[in-house]
């Protein structure tokens, strides 16, 4: 059986217990590289092939679940495996060989960044919609930006975006989002070295600019809702001039 498992966003505490179980008992491990904490695979049996995907083909990946289809094999994707996992390919290549799979949930990074934050993504009168996507770049969105942003009353997560955060900017500012719309950005949510960025539309993006890798940007009114004071352990939390 192959078992594609999420990891959590980042803090190792975060996977759950059915997937924590499996990791233990895996006879084979493929792992997706430095965006899962290292602290998992301390868990895994002495005798366990581990192995990093993160420069694999998705042939030579087929190739691989193929290889040890026979084995308790676990496919350790980041956050929740069914977000930005590219499970889908492989899932495709497992039913056309009728491999056995199951899906493990996990929790994705929008929920570690809402804990870290102490915030609710659903507020009566401000927000009933939770909307996840990312901000077309080198990989398009079937999604039209400007669609996703005229979606004010919405809780707004971008994943994979903290490079294009200037051209999401933009596009919000030319749909009337007013300059002091509150954007903030959670860089490794979860992860020891979690950092967060609270500013606006009209002050995030140099707070910002420095970040080159993994980072969520969360834009709304719902932001503006008053914090928890249990936040993140780990957090560290940066305001700026604002």
């Amino acid at each position: 059986m192959i078992y594609f498992i999420g990891a959590g966003p980042g803090d190792p505490e975060l996977i759950t217990l059915k997937a924590f179980n499996l990791l233990k008992a895996a006879d084979v491990v493929l792992y997706t590289g430095s965006l899962v904490p290292k602290e998992l695979l301390k868990w895994c049996k002495d005798t366990a092939l581990i192995k990093n995907s993160h420069k694999m083909s998705y042939d030579e990946i087929f190739e691989f679940l193929k290889m040890h289809k026979d084995k308790t094999l676990v496919r350790l994707h980041t956050g929740d495996p069914t977000i930005y996992s590219t499970i889908a390919k492989q899932i495709d290549f497992l039913n056309a060989e009728d491999i056995a799979y199951e899906v493990i949930p996990g929790v994705s990074a929008a929920f570690g960044a809402s804990a870290s934050l102490g915030i609710e993504y659903t507020i009566p009168g401000v927000s009933q919609t939770l909307i996840i996507s990312r901000v077309a770049g080198r990989t398009p969105n079937p999604e039209d930006l400007e669609n996703i942003l005229r979606c004010k009353n919405s809780s707004l997560v971008f994943y994979l975006s903290i490079n294009l955060i200037d051209k999401l900017v933009k596009k919000a500012l030319s749909l009337g989002y007013s300059k002091d719309t509150p954007c903030w950005v959670v860089e490794k949510a979860t992860w020891k070295d979690e950092a967060i960025y609270k500013g606006t539309l009209d002050s995030i993006s140099p707070m910002v600019e420095h970040i080159k890798g993994v980072a969520l940007i969360l834009l709304g009114d719902f932001l503006n809702q008053k914090e928890s004071i249990g936040s993140h352990l780990y957090s560290k939390e940066y305001k700026g001039d604002s």
